[in-house]
């Protein structure tokens, strides 16, 4: 995970707010570090290394404001792009095709069964929800299609949930400023809690998918 940090960094320190649009684009499909690369654009956006600043069309952003709304309202744009190009996988792809070729994106038949729980569950206010979590709101935007959910509500409710995140990622790179070195260093101990949560997911979503498979069973044989 070192290695994917200084890769991330390196990357967004080379190409500025197009990394952070892309980063934030894949990251609406496939879990791409968004919280590091908000935290280290906002960094970045403060003049938190003096050698590299922000630019747009090849114009130096000076001012830490305009250059902070500028790496949020990329992220955010590229997360909301992102995601609907996600919608668009699962609402023509299907089921059939995801439980085909679902692994490429890491979408396996128990996260597609988990999914569709939660939008029995919740509705549209799935998508509103899942915005705010880390990890799973990588992971709705292809269910979101398959359970065709309205483009426009969807989009809505994407953007709402999105905004909070990326502004408020931002803003903490901002704030972290100067502190970023000892900040980064912190963020390894980070990187080890984010592999164990995924793990943890991992193995809570094949406990209840062998439970439903279970149950299944159980119902098939009375």
């Amino acid at each position: 995970m070192g290695e994917i940090t200084e890769l991330v960094t390196t990357w967004i320190a080379g190409y500025g707010l197009y990394a952070i649009f892309v980063l934030s684009f894949v990251d609406a499909v496939l879990p791409a570090a968004s919280e590091l690369v908000m935290v280290y654009g906002g960094a970045l956006a403060a003049g938190a290394f003096s050698d590299e600043r922000l630019s747009l069309f090849g114009t130096p952003i000076e001012s830490t404001w305009a250059a902070f709304l500028a790496v949020a309202i990329a992220g955010t744009v590229g997360y909301v792009l992102g995601s609907i190009g996600g919608w668009a996988i699962g609402l023509y792809g299907g089921r059939p095709y995801l439980e085909r070729h679902g692994r490429w994106l890491h979408i396996t038949p128990a996260r597609l069964d988990s999914a569709e729980e939660w939008f029995d569950r919740w509705g549209s206010w799935a998508v509103l929800v899942s915005r705010c979590l880390p990890v799973i709101r990588s992971f709705i935007s292809i269910p979101a299609g398959v359970a065709e959910m309205p483009l426009g509500r969807y989009s809505l409710l994407t953007t709402i949930g999105t905004i909070p995140w990326y502004f408020g990622l931002a803003a903490v790179g901002v704030a972290v400023g100067a502190s970023w070195e000892r900040f980064h260093e912190a963020w390894h101990y980070a990187d080890y809690a984010i592999i164990a949560l995924i793990g943890l997911a991992g193995i809570g979503f094949l406990w209840h998918h062998r439970r439903r498979r279970l149950r299944r069973r159980a119902l098939e044989r009375a």
